[in-house]
This record gives structure tokens, C-alpha cells and sequence, in this order.
């Protein structure tokens, strides 16, 4: 029987609790999955650590857009890896790069000082780094346990040769995830030829809202039918690819 853990990544309590009972070992906890993902609320992530059986790891990401922060957003990144900390979430999610797509190894060396014992998940700003050799030495150096990343594709199914060789290169050094995309057709096959021991999913599906009578006029988000739907975690489809994955 294979032993592959399985992350799910959730950005609301509703889609935590399902994760759960769908069989997650580990949950990353984000808020706006829509953008890929920024750090969560100190109730969120205070919630989650008091609730959840299985490890938190709680994404540190001050903005959407690219992965080249300002001092200011690192220092405010800092402040949250501290009080992640302090909630005693398992760990932390990661990334920072420079202008030129290469990695800020300064920031990041700020936010693993800052975690101390916390486990640390480099996430997909590897993805798009220009140097993915060098770049995996780096983050092998700093002490990741972990590389959170879709192949430099925009799947991991896309990606999975060069997930392979993210594998084969890091030689049991630290963990490569391979995420996005992820889902019952491929998440056999994703491990089976990358030989990695964990995968990253989200499940995600849509449910339409509780409300009753929900005007149609108004939309708080950028597409109008977005109030109408809520994004969650699904069931079925955690569930089926912990069943595929370890019987």
C-alpha cells in the first residue's frame, strides 16, 4: 500500500472541516484561493490550528500579483510568520524572488529565522524561477522541507517530466509536492512517475448560496453571478484521490 500524504489547500471553515473528513493529512490554509492564495486571517488561522487533528500550514503572502516584494511587504510578511508562530500553526508557506526571477534569499532567510521550529513549504514562486537547478540548491539550503510546484507548467500534469527531475535532482534532500491541477485522472500517475511521496490538491467546486432571495443587480466581486456561489472544498474529489492514493 502507497504512504502519499495528501495537502489540501483551503481558504474558508466550511472547505476545512470537508478537507478533513475527506481524509487530508495536511491542510495549507490561505485566504483568496481565487489569486493563489494570501495569508489568512488571525481568526481563520487561530480556528484551524485550535480544530484541525492534522498539521496547519499557513500561507505567508502579503498581495496577489508577482513574488517580488517590497521592504515594506517583507517586514509585514515577517510580522505574520511571527504570529503564525505564536498561534502554533506546523509551519509556514513561502516565496520571494528578486527582479530578475532568481531567489530572495535574503526575505526568505528573514521569515525561517522568524519561524523557528515551524515547518517551512517553499511554494510556487519556484515555478517561476529563470535557474531551477540552482534554485533548488538554494531552497535545499535554506532548510525547506518542502517545494509546493506544478513543474514550471501550468499543471502539474503539464509539468510532470520536469517534476521528475525536481525529484531525481533533489535526491531525498527535501520534498518535492507537486500541485495544481491535481485530481483523480492524474494524481496516480503524477506519483507514480515522479516518485514524489506527497501531493497538493484543492478540490475545489462551487455550491450556489443559502440565501433565499439574493439580488442578482449587485455583485460584490469582479463576476456578476459571484454572490450567488461560494467556492468549497469537494467531498468526492479529496476524497477520491486520498482512496486512489492509499487504498
Amino acid at each position: 500500500m502507497r504512504n502519499t500524504l495528501i495537502e489540501v489547500c483551503v481558504d474558508n471553515i466550511e472547505s476545512l472541516h470537508t478537507a478533513l473528513e475527506a481524509g487530508a493529512k495536511r491542510i495549507e490554509l490561505c485566504a483568496a484561493l481565487s489569486v493563489g492564495g494570501i495569508t489568512p486571517s488571525w481568526a481563520f488561522a487561530n480556528y484551524a490550528v485550535k480544530n484541525s487533528p492534522v498539521p496547519v500550514y499557513t500561507m505567508i503572502r502579503q498581495r496577489a500579483g508577482d513574488f517580488l516584494f517590497s521592504p515594506s511587504e517583507i517586514d509585514m510578511m515577517n510580522d505574520e510568520v511571527q504570529m503564525m508562530r505564536e498561534l502554533g500553526a506546523g509551519g509556514i508557506v513561502i516565496g520571494a524572488l528578486n527582479a530578475d526571477a532568481s531567489i530572495n534569499l535574503q526575505a526568505s532567510q528573514k521569515w525561517i529565522d522568524s519561524a523557528g521550529d515551524l515547518g517551512i513549504t517553499f511554494h510556487r514562486a519556484f515555478d517561476v524561477v529563470q535557474d531551477w537547478q540552482y534554485s533548488l540548491e538554494q531552497v535545499i539550503a535554506l532548510g525547506c522541507e518542502r517545494i509546493l510546484t506544478s513543474g514550471q507548467q501550468a499543471t502539474a500534469e503539464l509539468g510532470k517530466q520536469q517534476l521528475k527531475q525536481f525529484v531525481e535532482r533533489a535526491d531525498g534532500r527535501l520534498s518535492i509536492m507537486p500541485g495544481c491541477g491535481v485530481n483523480t485522472n492524474n494524481a496516480l500517475d503524477l506519483i507514480e512517475l515522479t516518485g514524489a511521496h506527497e501531493i497538493h490538491l484543492s478540490g475545489k467546486a462551487q455550491r450556489p448560496s443559502a440565501m433565499i432571495d439574493l439580488g442578482t443587480q449587485v455583485s460584490m466581486g469582479a463576476e456578476a453571478s459571484g454572490d450567488q456561489f461560494i467556492d468549497v472544498t469537494d467531498f468526492n474529489k479529496v476524497n477520491q484521490v486520498v482512496r486512489l492514493l492509499n487504498g
